[in-house]
């Protein structure tokens, strides 16, 4: 990186990593089912547009959360894209106009789409709750609603999907919800014949149910190399190696306080050195005083006190070689030792959808 090409914090994204992971799902489906590759949430915080890019070539479908995210992808993929979230009256319009597929969860939605229509019927993503409560047609109602969306002149059911809520955390009650869900798709197809798909799996459920794929599966969180299951991590390769440089060293003495509310006072003399990264750039605040590291020189370095909006302070006295401008890996590999998103949300105990998805606008996406 030259003058001119550096960052204050920047995340590196391996396109060749996208593709692998790509390839393990189609390893995982076989050749016959499509992949939705969802890249809602600036592509799970690595760039929408340029992951869509990178992915071009493996994905059958895109998947965003809104229609914004829509129409920004449209301008750079010619694959359908289905909006995977509920819109807003004031958004149903403009996504039948754009040729989006979005997600209907009541009749109400779906006359609203139908009477949004101008020109051709518009293609719907019919969403059934077998489990998730977020939105969908209950399980039980859904053979009585879809016949009065199907008599909808219209529109076209391009789909019928759910949402697994503990396909990463209980087997027993997805392999249940799956064979019931299996079970309503059969009677659906049985009383209303068509070409429409069925998607269902998310990326765990690729991982552990892939025996029941359907048409399509909507893989996230694998694609960008971050396993929601341990034992499949070997499979993937991270995407993302997140970084930032040193601005500052100091050498500091024993008893002074480090960053807000003194909640690190050094217990003898220190070397310290000041990243440029906080906050602000989506590194968790949550991860002050737990223990949290960062590599410099391919060397765990302890973070000490509060992140702050701009700025973190890090313990380098066991590194003399480390100098003002060094690479600092946040979160990635940096020589034989590597910081995952899983140990990021393990210490800030959250998930590692979390982790990847906060990191924040000013931090470059350079894509490699």
């Amino acid at each position: 990186m030259n003058a001119e090409t550096t960052y204050r914090c920047w995340a590196e994204i391996d396109q060749s990593a996208l593709r692998h992971n790509a390839g393990v799902v189609r390893e995982r489906i076989g050749s016959r089912v499509e992949l939705l590759a969802v890249v809602k949430a600036n592509g799970y915080g690595h760039g929408m547009v340029g992951v869509a890019k990178a992915l071009a070539q493996d994905a059958q479908f895109f998947g965003v959360a809104n229609l914004e995210e829509a129409a920004t992808l449209r301008k750079e993929v010619s694959q359908p894209i289905i909006i995977l979230g509920p819109a807003l009256p004031e958004e149903r319009q403009p996504i039948a106009e754009g040729g989006f597929i979005p997600s209907v969860s009541t009749f109400d939605e779906a006359q609203a789409f139908d009477r949004a229509v101008t020109k051709s019927p518009i293609a719907i993503n019919f969403v059934i709750d077998t489990g998730m409560g977020r939105m969908g047609i209950p399980q039980a109602e859904a053979i009585a609603l879809f016949r009065k969306v199907a008599a909808l002149l219209n529109l076209k059911v391009h789909s019928l999907s759910t949402h697994l809520p503990v396909s990463n955390e209980d087997a027993d009650f997805t392999r249940a919800e799956l064979l019931d869900f299996a079970d309503l798709v059969k009677k659906l197809r049985a009383e209303f014949p068509g070409d429409y798909k069925i998607h269902v799996l998310p990326s765990a459920g690729v991982l552990a149910f892939s025996d029941q794929p359907f048409d399509v599966v909507r893989a996230g969180l694998m694609l960008y190399g971050i396993s929601p299951l341990a034992d499949s991590q070997k499979l993937l390769r991270p995407v993302m190696t997140w970084k930032t440089h040193i601005a500052l060293i100091r050498d500091m003495p024993a008893g002074h306080g480090i960053s807000y509310g003194r909640t690190f006072i050094t217990p003898r003399e220190m070397r310290v050195a000041t990243l440029s990264a906080g906050y602000a750039d989506g590194y968790p605040r949550h991860l002050s005083n737990r223990d949290a590291t960062v590599l410099v020189r391919g060397r765990r370095c302890a973070l000490l006190g509060r992140v702050t909006m701009d700025l973190m302070m890090i313990d380098v006295s066991h590194l003399e070689e480390a100098e003002v401008g060094d690479e600092v890996v946040l979160m990635g590999r940096q020589g034989d030792d590597e910081i995952s998103a899983t140990e990021l949300a393990d210490r800030a105990e959250t998930i590692s959808w979390e982790i990847v998805t906060r990191i924040g606008s000013r931090v470059r996406r350079v894509y490699l």
